[in-house]
């Protein structure tokens, strides 16, 4: 295998005899797609009880996949989601987020973002550097619109505000992971040893983005930019939905992949729980939410979590250990 080891506590690195063989994904496979088995968006609101706070007897709790804007495009991303996505259960602006989750005993959040068109990078890398300033426990990543002027340039001034990975999203930006304009952000992001955290799989989707993301993403483009660039951090979300055997594949190949649980553990979706992802290799596994911007309570896939009968250990690495060691360095 070309890519690099794990760091120390996360075990030896997994190779595999068939290491260099094509990984399959659901689009070649009979398995049917999410569209296939009558999964259409827009999706309902769930009224699900929430908890208070986080349940007192689990490990510290990190959320690796917290969203957070300013007010306008906070507003705008939820009429969007109230129109074609789902009913967004918690429209609240960027202070009351962070103080929302920090209330209830999540101990520290990922700031994420995305820019949907050239020109916005900047002001909201800015933005979300001077939230993670102001409160140490906000976890802040950068974004930067793919093939816009001085992409790579972004990028850096983008780590130079402190801001500590990259958020990237294949459906509403329109790219596909192998896209060429990309090549270059990958290096940036290895040559400064930041973590990437990119939307590149199928699911969830809507027909209201720009392009069809069943024909832009798959696990077989996710594992050519491993392959081209064997030191890039990358973390795809949502176990790698809809296509999660095929990433369960990856991570057990690659030692520069992790995969987030957001919106793929808590039953809302009508399929099968991923176990194989969450149990091949639980120490790249990050708990995450997409909060606010959820249909349920904001504590619904922590407990669904939390019930899955996994160890001790692999337990408190998913819910806020492994997103620790993911940015430690960073």
């Amino acid at each position: 295998m070309t890519a690099p080891r794990e760091p120390p506590g996360h075990g030896p690195p997994h190779t595999h005899e068939d290491d260099d063989a094509p990984v399959p994904c659901l689009a070649s496979s009979p398995a049917p797609s999410w569209r296939e088995q009558g999964i259409q968006m827009p999706m309902p609101a769930l009224a699900d009880e929430e908890g208070p706070r986080v349940d007192p007897g689990l490990p510290p709790v990190v959320d690796a996949h917290v969203h957070l804007f300013p007010d306008r495009v906070f507003e705008a991303v939820w009429r969007w989601f109230d129109r074609y996505g789902w009913p967004i259960r918690y429209k609240l602006h960027t202070p009351q987020v962070v103080s929302f989750l920090l209330s209830r005993g999540v101990e520290r959040v990922v700031a994420l973002h995305y820019a949907h068109k050239p020109g916005m990078a900047r002001a909201l890398n800015a933005y979300v550097a001077e939230v993670a300033k102001a409160e140490p426990r906000v976890i802040g990543l950068g974004t930067v619109y793919p093939g816009e002027p001085d992409a790579v340039a972004i990028l850096e001034e983008a780590f130079a505000l402190g801001l500590r990975g990259v958020k990237l999203h294949c459906h509403v930006q329109a790219f596909s992971p192998d896209a060429p304009q990309l090549h270059a952000l990958y290096a940036a992001c290895a040559r400064a040893g930041k973590p990437l955290v990119m939307h590149s799989g199928r699911e969830p989707s809507s027909p209201q983005y720009p392009v069809d993301p069943h024909q832009l993403c798959s696990a077989e483009r996710v594992e050519r930019v491993l392959k081209d660039h064997p030191t890039l951090k990358l973390c795809v979300p949502h176990l790698g939905a809809d296509e999660f055997d095929a990433y369960a594949r990856l991570l057990e190949r690659y030692d520069t992949l992790w995969l987030d649980t957001t919106m793929a553990v808590g039953g809302y979706f009508p399929v099968p729980l991923p176990r194989k992802a969450l149990e091949v290799r639980p120490g790249r596994v990050l708990y995450g939410t997409d909060f606010p911007n959820i249909p349920y309570a904001w504590d619904r896939e922590l407990r669904a979590l939390a019930g899955l009968g996994l160890d001790e250990a692999a337990l408190a690495g998913v819910l806020g250990g492994n997103t620790l060691s993911l940015y430690a360095e960073c």
